[in-house]
């Protein structure tokens, strides 16, 4: 399922995108000019990774520290242990698509517990 997220003359380099999915998804432009999804919770805590620092290819989650590789997910240290999912980014006709993983998301447990007694 390829679901639009925004213009990518809208997405200046360095920024990212946050797309209301469930779960929500963070597009990221950067640098470099390479555009990476991965999904927008932080799997230690329910933080927004589109509010964190973006460099090179990782983003750190904006409270406390754990770095994400926008390329594979993985995680780079505590306190977060497991790595965030990844999606496929298409860009047509200066659209950004994002493919959404069929792998189930790692969500951190209070936001997994809030959807699970929300019926998501």
């Amino acid at each position: 399922m390829m679901i639009p997220a925004c213009r990518l003359a809208d997405l200046p380099r360095g920024e990212a995108f946050r797309l209301d999915s469930d779960p929500p998804v963070s597009v990221f432009h950067t640098d470099a000019g390479e555009v990476f999804a991965i999904d927008d919770t932080c799997t230690h805590q329910d933080a927004s990774l589109a509010d964190g620092w973006l460099e090179d290819c990782w983003v750190e989650c904006p409270l406390h520290a754990s770095k994400f590789d926008l390329k594979t997910g993985a995680v780079d240290a505590p306190p977060a242990k497991r790595p965030v999912r990844t999606h496929e980014v298409v860009i047509e006709d200066g659209m950004i698509y994002v493919r959404l993983s069929t792998a189930a998301p790692r969500l951190p447990a209070c936001v997994a517990a809030r959807l699970a007694g929300a019926g998501g």
